[in-house]
C-alpha cells in the first residue's frame, strides 16, 4: 500500500468516526417503530374469511373454564354460557370491543428515552421466553438458569440498540416459591435495564405484589399508572379454546392495576392447534380476542396487544420447532390479522432449534424475523438469544442477534424514492467529473443515515481477518459480552429507593452482584 493510499484510508476512517459521533436518533438508519406491512402472506379475501371464521368460533363453540368475573362481564354484554358450560361471544360484542380498543399507545421505558409508541404497524423487537436453561458462558455447557442470569441478560440488552425492550427470557430456577420467582424476576429486570420490561405472573396475588413493587419504584401509584414501564405477558388460554384460571386472575389484576398487557395464545400447530396453518391463525386470533374482550370490559383504555404466538410442530416427532419456515409464515399471517383489526399485535419470531450460535441459528433467526418484521408486527418477542426450541438461552447470541435485528429493521425501512434519492444531478456530476461516487457529499452523508453496519459481523479481507486472529462471530460476540458485563452496571434505580424496595420485598439478588466484580 502506498503512503497516499494509507493517508486516504486514515482520512476516510476519521470522517466515518466523526459522522458516527454526530449521528442523532433521527439520523440512524434504523430505529424503534419503523412501519412495516409491505409483506402480506394473505390476500384481502383470505383475511376476511379468517375473520369470519374467528367470529363463528367464538360465537358457536366458545371457551371452557371462564372465571366468574369474566362470565359476569361478558354475559352482561350479551354473551351466554352454552349447554356445555362454554362461554360464547356474540359477534356484535367482539366487533364493538375491537372498534373501541386502543389502537396506539405508549409502552414506557423506566426512562423516557426508551418509550415505545406501539400500534400502526410500527415494528419493535425485544426479548422474551421462559427458558429453563442457559448456555453457560464460561463452560460452554447448558445449566439451569438462575436469577443472576435474568439480571445479567438485562444488563447486556440494556446496551444493545436494536433490542428495544426486555421481556424476561429465562426462568430463575434458584427461587423457592412462586411469589419469590415472580417478584424477583420483576426486580432483576427492572434493576438490569431502563428499557420497558415484561414478566409473566402465575396468579393474581403475585401480579398485585409486582404492581406494588412497580408503584414503589415509580414513586407512587399515580406515577406508575401514568408511565407503566412493566408489562404482563399472560397465557390466559390453554389451547384449544380453554381459559387458564389462575392466569385469567393474573390478567384481571394486571388490567385493574394499569399494567401493559400482552394477551398470549401459544398453541402448537399440529398438537394444540390445527396442522393447517390457516386454522392455526384462526384459533390464535379467536383466543387473543377473547382476552381482549375481557380486559376492555374491565378498562376500555387498557394498553393491550394481541399476542398471537402460535408455534409449529415437527410432524415427524410432534416436537415443537422454533425455526421452521412454517412458523415464519404463520406468525406473519397473525401480524397481518392484527393489521386488519388495526390493533397492536405481537408475535414470537427469531428463535432457533439449534443449540449453539451457529449457521443454523443465524439462518432460522434471520428468515423468521425478516418475514415477521416486514409483515408489520408491532412487537416481535423472543427475537434474540433463544435456542434449543426455546429451552435455552445464549449470552453470545444476544450480541449476534442484535446485528441480525439491525439488518432486518433496515429491510423494514425499505427504499425511499424522492427527487433527492433518485440522484439525477449526482449521477450527472460524477459522469462529468471523477467517474466514481466515493467522494460525493451524498455518499458521505448517506453512509450514516441509510446504511447499517454490523457490530460483530465480519467484513474484512481474508488477510486482515487472519492477521487479527481469524475469529468467528461467536468469538467476537464473547469479547463484547465479557467487556459489557464487566463494566455496565445500570444506575437508574436510586440507591435509597433500592434500599426501600429491599425493606418491603424479599429481594434475593445480592447487592454484591450489582457492582463490578471478577465474575466476568
Amino acid at each position: 500500500m502506498t503512503v497516499d493510499q494509507t493517508v486516504t484510508r486514515r482520512g476516510r476512517a476519521a470522517r466515518v468516526a466523526e459522522l458516527a459521533a454526530r449521528k442523532t436518533a433521527d439520523q440512524r438508519p434504523v430505529r424503534p417503530g419503523m412501519v412495516g406491512g409491505r409483506y402480506q402472506p394473505l390476500t384481502q379475501p383470505e383475511v376476511e374469511r379468517i375473520h369470519h371464521t374467528v367470529l363463528d368460533l367464538m360465537e358457536q363453540v366458545g371457551f371452557a373454564d371462564a372465571i366468574p368475573s369474566m362470565v359476569a362481564l361478558v354475559t352482561a354484554k350479551g354473551g351466554r354460557v352454552n349447554e356445555r358450560g362454554r362461554l360464547c361471544y356474540p359477534r356484535a360484542l367482539v366487533e364493538d370491543i375491537v372498534a373501541g380498543a386502543q389502537r396506539s399507545f405508549v409502552m414506557p421505558g423506566f426512562l423516557p428515552e426508551h418509550d415505545m409508541e406501539v400500534g400502526g404497524s410500527r415494528v419493535h423487537t425485544g426479548t422474551g421466553g421462559a427458558a429453563p436453561t442457559v448456555l453457560d458462558f464460561h463452560t460452554g455447557h447448558y445449566r439451569d438458569s438462575q436469577l443472576l442470569d435474568v439480571y445479567d441478560l438485562a444488563r447486556l440488552v440494556d446496551t444493545l440498540d436494536n433490542i428495544h425492550y426486555f421481556w424476561r427470557p429465562v426462568v430463575a430456577r434458584d427461587t423457592q416459591t412462586t411469589l419469590d420467582l415472580d417478584l424477583n424476576t420483576a426486580y432483576a429486570c427492572l434493576a438490569g435495564t431502563s428499557k420497558h420490561i415484561g414478566v409473566s405472573y402465575v396468579n393474581g396475588t403475585n401480579c398485585r405484589a409486582a404492581l406494588d413493587l412497580f408503584a414503589m419504584a415509580s414513586g407512587g401509584e399515580s406515577k406508575w399508572r401514568a408511565r407503566p414501564f412493566g408489562s404482563i405477558s399472560c397465557c390466559h388460554v390453554v389451547p384449544p379454546l380453554r381459559f387458564a384460571v389462575e392466569s385469567c386472575e393474573a390478567l384481571e389484576a394486571a388490567a385493574r392495576g394499569g399494567m401493559c398487557i400482552t394477551l398470549l395464545s401459544a398453541a402448537q400447530a399440529g398438537a394444540t392447534a390445527p396442522a393447517a396453518l390457516a386454522g392455526t391463525i384462526v384459533q390464535a386470533v379467536a383466543e387473543t380476542l377473547a382476552g381482549l374482550v375481557f380486559v376492555n370490559l374491565i378498562d376500555p383504555l387498557c394498553r393491550a396487544n394481541l399476542g398471537t404466538w402460535p408455534f409449529v410442530s415437527d410432524l415427524r416427532t410432534g416436537a415443537m420447532t422454533a425455526g421452521s419456515p412454517e412458523l415464519a409464515l404463520v406468525v406473519s399471517g397473525c401480524a397481518q390479522m392484527a393489521r386488519f383489526y388495526d390493533l397492536p399485535g405481537s408475535v414470537a419470531a427469531g428463535m432457533t432449534d439449534s443449540k449453539l450460535p451457529d449457521a443454523q441459528s443465524g439462518a432460522e433467526k434471520a428468515y423468521t424475523l425478516a418475514l415477521a418484521a416486514n409483515a408489520g408486527s408491532t412487537l416481535i418477542m423472543e427475537s434474540a438469544g433463544m435456542h434449543a426450541s426455546l429451552l435455552g438461552a445464549s449470552y453470545e447470541s444476544y450480541v449476534i442477534d442484535n446485528d441480525i435485528l439491525g439488518a432486518v429493521q433496515r429491510t423494514v425501512r425499505g427504499i425511499e424514492v424522492t427527487d433527492e434519492t433518485l440522484s439525477f444531478e449526482v449521477i450527472k456530476s460524477v459522469v462529468h467529473g471523477e467517474g466514481h461516487f466515493l467522494g460525493e457529499a451524498q455518499t458521505i452523508e448517506r453512509m450514516k443515515t441509510d446504511y447499517v453496519y454490523p457490530g460483530v459481523g465480519d467484513r474484512q479481507t481474508t488477510a486482515a481477518w487472519a492477521e487479527q486472529g481469524a475469529q468467528d462471530v461467536r468469538e467476537r460476540a464473547r469479547t463484547q459480552v465479557r467487556q459489557t458485563l464487566a463494566t455496565h452496571y445500570p444506575e437508574h434505580l436510586d440507591p435509597a429507593l433500592d434500599a426501600k424496595i429491599r425493606e418491603h420485598f424479599n429481594i434475593l439478588l445480592p447487592r454484591a452482584a450489582m457492582r463490578p466484580s471478577d465474575r466476568w
